[in-house]
């Protein structure tokens, strides 16, 4: 494909991005004929079909991933190109675009300011989500890296850890199970549950956890899909929830949540900070990355842990 020319390229990326040729040719400012040209032609020169008509709109196919592929790797050449140049001038700036899951907004604030602090020149684009959402936008290179407790394994992938992440299961100051000690899973049968939404890393470690046990859901007509909702939830006394220890560290601490003592807790996880394997990083995403898996762990809650459950958590204090 020696005539490949970028204005292809942005073709395919805008009608990837879009879903149809309509919104591509309008966003790029040509006609759907000019645009239908572009694409039909690289499809020839291929010798492959890019995109998959679908009831949702225009997909890419296999072949139209590679090319996205490619606008990517392009994109960061040049990306890395204008941030050498910048260096070259003195300056250490450039942009990063990170993703984290939901549970780790409690502490990523903590690392972006410890990075900043270093390279204030540096700009970051913050995106949050569950896991799903995380895992889809490193499949898409829609970001330079994650930071998620379970990397993918469906695709190539770099991955290193940085950090201990305890899942614990927390309940109101004064429920009728606080202060016990070597609770089993069946001690918590006639308990409500209050879990996180389908694609949810801590779903997936709770139903891991609780396998085999027949559980109750709590009766809460609102959406429980996140840490916030789950935590206020269960401070009022709708039900208990296994959930990531760093979410709730200021809580207990303060008193308004209390750690329930269950025999297998807290599970032991760790947070990760994860990229494509085939993912070029620039200069301010490589230096973020680096700050990430050697300062990140000290930039995580640390748990106020009763007594009665401190000898088995204290790696997490270390």
């Amino acid at each position: 494909m020696r005539n490949l020319s970028l204005k292809q390229l942005q073709a395919v990326a805008a009608v990837a991005r879009l879903g149809t040729m309509t919104r591509a040719a309008q966003e790029l400012n040509v006609t759907s004929a000019a645009l239908y040209a572009r694409i039909r032609q690289l499809e020839e020169e291929a010798g492959l079909l890019l995109f998959d008509r679908t009831p949702t709109g225009l997909k890419p196919t296999d072949a139209g991933r590679e090319m996205l592929w490619a606008i990517d790797s392009i994109n960061t050449v040049l990306e890395t190109c204008a941030d050498r140049l910048q260096t070259l001038k003195g300056g250490s700036g450039g942009r990063v675009a990170m993703g984290v899951v939901s549970t780790a907004k409690y502490f990523t604030p903590q690392i972006i300011a410890g990075f900043v602090s270093r390279y204030p020149a540096v700009e970051i684009n913050l995106s949050v989500g569950n896991r799903g959402g995380m895992v889809e936008s490193l499949r898409n290179y829609e970001i330079d890296f994650a930071i998620m407790g379970r990397p993918p394994r469906d695709f190539a992938i770099e991955a290193e850890m940085f950090g201990a992440h305890p899942l614990v299961i927390i309940a109101a100051p004064g429920h009728h199970l606080s202060g016990r000690t070597d609770l089993t899973r069946a001690d918590l049968v006639e308990e409500s549950f209050l879990v996180r939404e389908e694609g949810s890393g801590t779903r997936t470690v709770f139903e891991e956890f609780m396998s085999g046990i027949m559980i109750r859901r709590a009766k809460l007509g609102i959406d429980s899909g996140s840490n916030e909702t789950i935590k206020q939830a269960v401070m009022a006394g709708l039900g208990i929830a296994l959930i990531s220890g760093h979410t709730v560290a200021a809580e207990i601490e303060s008193g308004r949540l209390t750690l329930l003592d269950v025999q297998g807790l807290p599970i032991r996880r760790d947070w990760y900070v994860v990229r494509r394997a085939d993912k070029v990083l620039g200069p301010a995403a490589a230096a973020f990355w680096d700050y990430t898996v050697k300062e990140g762990g000290r930039r995580l809650p640390r748990l106020a842990l009763k007594s009665a459950i401190s000898s088995i958590t204290a790696e997490f204090e270390a």
